[in-house]
């Protein structure tokens, strides 16, 4: 392997770059408002990043803090057996973890643990709710019970993920709320839902309208644990359409943690496919 170096003009490999992250959400189906969108939130901080080659391939890489921990992201790693030298560049600087996003399979990444994965499908056109199931809207009275039981969820999906300690993940749990969240059941674009079967509620939903261009973002679509095995798990993913097509979007993506098998069996059976994954490691 030839001599990896840092390199000071980044103009070569900042064009390229921004073509090869077109290129893999151009190959997910992505439109172009949508991949546009997508290269936006890849290009975060790309002025600080630091770029180095061997002369066949590139390494991007960049320090983000993750609550209070200085963690690596690799942007990008086209260097044949390059990894060495890109995690050893994150420990020198201090960080606990490595991080990247992929698009286009794990690679060199392959030993690193999953901790997340954005989907996406098109929505049906016209979707239909199943027989047996109705939607309504969540009330605002039953808004304060939801929220807690939504925060509880989401800490324990972080948890069972690897990604944080249980009081690092509440404090995330907490601030990731208050962001999203901010005028609470009145904040402008999101929407939240009740579903019901044979005259109780089976579970929720909440969702972001114009999360990206022509996107709606499902945020949880929950089957309470009593109601679970019975097929309502499907009916969930089929109201997510539903309400995708309420907001006058065409697509519905969502996030799942790393070691929810079964939830990411279902994804795979209901056609909602990888966009984006997430994997880390800790260093020594």
């Amino acid at each position: 392997m030839n001599e990896i170096v840092v390199v000071t003009d980044r103009a070569d490999w900042r064009a390229g770059f921004e073509e090869r992250v077109r290129s893999g959400y151009r190959a997910a189906g992505c439109s172009e408002p949508l991949t546009e969108a997508l290269l936006a939130q890849a290009l975060k901080g790309v002025e600080d990043w630091t770029v180095a080659t061997d002369g066949t391939g590139w390494i991007a890489i960049g320090l983000i803090d993750d609550n209070g921990r200085t963690v690596g992201r690799i942007h990008e790693l086209t260097v044949p057996d390059g990894l060495g030298w890109a995690e050893r560049w994150c420990a020198e600087q201090g960080a606990q973890r490595v991080s990247v996003r992929l698009v286009d399979g794990p690679g060199q990444f392959a030993h690193y643990p999953v901790r997340g994965q954005n989907r996406i499908r098109t929505a049906a056109e016209r979707p239909e709710l199943p027989v047996g199931l109705t939607v309504r809207r969540l009330t605002e009275q039953e808004y304060p019970a939801w929220y807690e039981a939504e925060q509880a969820a989401y800490v324990a999906d972080i948890v069972r993920a690897g990604a944080l300690t249980p009081e690092q993940a509440g404090e995330k749990s907490d601030q990731d709320f208050a962001r999203l969240l901010p005028q609470g059941y009145l904040t402008p674009g999101h929407a939240f839902y009740a579903m019901e079967a044979e005259g109780e509620v089976i579970g929720t939903g909440w969702v972001n309208h114009g999360f990206l261009p022509g996107v709606t973002f499902g945020f949880s679509l929950e089957v309470h644990p009593q109601h679970r095995g019975k097929g309502y798990g499907r009916a969930a993913m089929a109201v997510g359409e539903w309400a995708t097509r309420q907001g006058g979007d065409e697509a519905m993506m969502f996030n799942v943690f790393g070691g929810n098998e079964v939830a990411m069996g279902l994804y795979d059976a209901t056609g909602f496919a990888v966009l984006e994954e997430f994997r880390s490691i800790d260093l020594p």
